[in-house]
Order: structure tokens, then sequence, then C-alpha cells
């Protein structure tokens, strides 16, 4: 259980079993609308031509800039700690970041 602050009063937060096991995704797309961001975890395995898409999670996009900051500062905090993160780019698409073990057929 965890407890945030919001307007001065503690949040409880519940976890339950199943998510917290968590769900792995190599493989993010973003897509926005004037009233929404659209966030898509997706799972990629080597070889594959499709991904499929493990969670989908809708935020407004106030939520979506406060995600963005708080990822911001914990990615800082993390570098700080263990060293930069190297980032990887797909050979044939620039704007495409890949895990450093991925490999995807020519």
């Amino acid at each position: 259980m965890e407890k945030n602050r919001q307007n001065g009063k503690k949040l409880e937060i519940n976890l339950n079993e199943k998510i917290a096991g968590g769900q792995y995704s190599n493989l993010v797309v973003v897509t926005h609308s004037p009233s929404d961001f659209i966030v898509d975890f997706c799972q990629v395995l080597p070889g594959m031509k499709k991904a499929q898409v493990c969670s989908r999670i809708i935020l407004t996009p106030q939520h979506a800039k406060a995600l963005l900051n708080t990822l911001n500062v914990n990615v800082k905090k993390y570098e700080q700690t263990f060293g930069d993160i190297k980032e990887i780019r797909h050979p044939r698409n620039p704007l495409l970041k890949l895990n450093e073990n991925e490999k995807y057929p020519n």
C-alpha cells in the first residue's frame, strides 16, 4: 500500500496481487486527441512484424504532462544512481528507440 499527498490529505492506493505482478512492455505507442492522450504498452518479439498491445492507458492532457514530469525526475534519479541510460536507435527508423538486446530482421 502506498500513500500520496493530495490537497494536504493522504490518499491510500490499493494494489491487488494480479496488478502487482506487472506487465512487461518493450514498445510504447502514444497518440492524442484534443482531450486525451492514449498510451499503448506493447510487447514485440524479435523477428515478428506485429506487436501485441498488453495495456492501454488513457490520460487527460494534464495527467499526461504530470506523468512526463514525474518520469523526467525519476530518470534523473536513476541515472544519478546507476549511470546514464544508453539510447539505441533502430537503423531504418531513427525515431524508434530499441532496447540494446533487441534485434529485428533486415
